[in-house]
């Protein structure tokens, strides 16, 4: 009952208030881990930045970031950046891990950072966002932002229909761009490209190590597969489908477009995306001649 109490109010409660509730939520958190977490090493970085876009697992890194063992190992306390506007960028609190930052490359360099930081990009298959960006417009994701508007349009719509206008939206938002800017940025030792599909695949413990190695934070083996076992995908798409609702952790699995990309649909994507797919260092596969078009498999 309180988890749809949850559910219910984070749906009808308008975004100021819910930034304002997100605000004092962190703080709370921030001073419980003060109080009760020991810092066994300080990172020599003033701020560890998470830039990403939607659908690359944003709120699982936010998750494991906010940890009591990450501040354990690095001793910055986690930030949502969330109530500020970008377009006019402005420092952050130093000593944070700031999670999580929804710009370009361009966007992201001109904020102004501590002299020692380091930040990570997730990247993911555009095509996987498109079908995933769907299901979560359509029917996960909490009603805040644009989504009340792109969620009535898609429930009028038949799926191919949908998923066409999904790929103009990403487009026209800005997605599709800011994914090709992280990915063709200039080569530097405080920025890290991480893929979605590392991260959440079969190797996940060797590239989260890898991950806490280039922010400078080092976890133990044995604390790492703790706090793995802790986020596992499993157990949170359980908890939001106990609650009775649409899991945000739908599915996620790599290449799931070939389900629901005909060549119709796969041709209006190369249009918006032109080489995206390339460039990213996707393999450049066909849409299979059996998508599903219309099934949440």
């Amino acid at each position: 009952m309180m988890k749809r109490a949850v559910t219910f109010t984070k749906h009808h409660t308008p975004n100021s208030l819910r930034v304002v509730a997100r605000r004092v939520m962190c703080e709370t958190h921030n001073a419980r881990l003060r109080l009760s977490v020991p810092v066994e090493s300080q990172s020599e970085f003033g701020n560890i930045y998470h830039c990403t876009i939607r659908k690359t697992a944003s709120q699982w890194v936010k998750a494991v970031f906010n940890d009591p063992i990450v501040y354990r190992y690095s001793g910055l306390l986690p930030y949502d950046p969330r109530p500020y506007k970008w377009r006019y960028p402005h420092a952050l609190p130093p000593n944070r891990v700031v999670s999580s930052l929804f710009m370009s490359y361009n966007g992201f360099m001109r904020l102004p950072k501590p002299d020692s930081y380091r930040a990570f990009f997730v990247l993911r298959d555009p095509r996987d966002i498109v079908v995933s960006g769907y299901f979560s417009y359509r029917s996960s994701h909490t009603a805040m932002g644009d989504i009340p508007q792109v969620r009535r349009v898609l429930r009028e719509k038949p799926f191919k229909e949908g998923l066409l206008y999904v790929i103009d939206h990403l487009a026209n938002k800005g997605t599709f761009r800011s994914l090709r800017s992280w990915a063709t940025a200039p080569s530097t030792e405080a920025i890290g490209l991480f893929r979605y599909e590392d991260l959440t695949g079969e190797q996940q413990a060797d590239e989260v190590a890898r991950l806490m190695r280039h922010c400078g934070i080092p976890i133990p083996p044995s604390d790492l597969d703790a706090l793995l076992s802790r986020y596992s995908f499993s157990r949170m798409r359980r908890g939001v489908e106990t609650a009775g609702s649409v899991s945000h952790y739908r599915k996620g699995e790599s290449g799931d477009w070939r389900n629901h990309f005909d060549d119709d649909v796969y041709e209006a994507f190369v249009a918006a995306a032109g080489d995206l797919v390339e460039v990213l260092g996707y393999p450049p596969h066909e849409p299979s001649p059996r998508a599903r078009l219309g099934q949440d498999s």
